[in-house]
């Protein structure tokens, strides 16, 4: 893993030191882990059931982009899809608060976008 991707991360809130730690401090490891992430399905999954009002699912894609994204340190995409699962989480359509949910899902799109970006630019 270059020095530039590492350095992009840190600066956009990445926990790169504590990834690398899990990693056993194996670069190209976390590197062929980041690299898959862009392939990864749950963000856009989370978009569809979330613009179809689909809660339950966008619950699971929620939860399970959160778990990836904490395995990998992307803090800022963990903290947004944490907080979309926290507002699915146990709810029936009529109890959801969609606005809170959209504004989540806004700050969600832009840390992904941002760390596709990184990853792509640096890889």
């Amino acid at each position: 893993m270059s020095e530039l991707l590492k350095q992009k991360l840190k600066e956009n809130g990445a926990d790169v030191e504590g990834t690398l730690h899990r990693f056993m401090n194996n670069d190209a490891l976390f590197l062929k882990f980041i690299l898959k992430f862009k392939d990864d399905q749950n963000y856009a999954i989370l978009k569809k059931h979330l613009d179809e009002k689909n809660y339950e699912e966008a619950f699971k894609a929620a939860h399970t982009l959160k778990g990836v994204s904490a395995n990998l340190g992307l803090n800022p995409i963990f903290d947004r899809a944490s907080a979309v699962t926290e507002l699915l989480r146990g709810k029936d359509a009529s109890e959801v608060d969609a606005a809170k949910v959209e504004e989540e899902k806004n700050a969600l799109e832009a840390a992904y976008k941002l760390f596709i970006q990184i990853i792509e630019e640096n890889a």
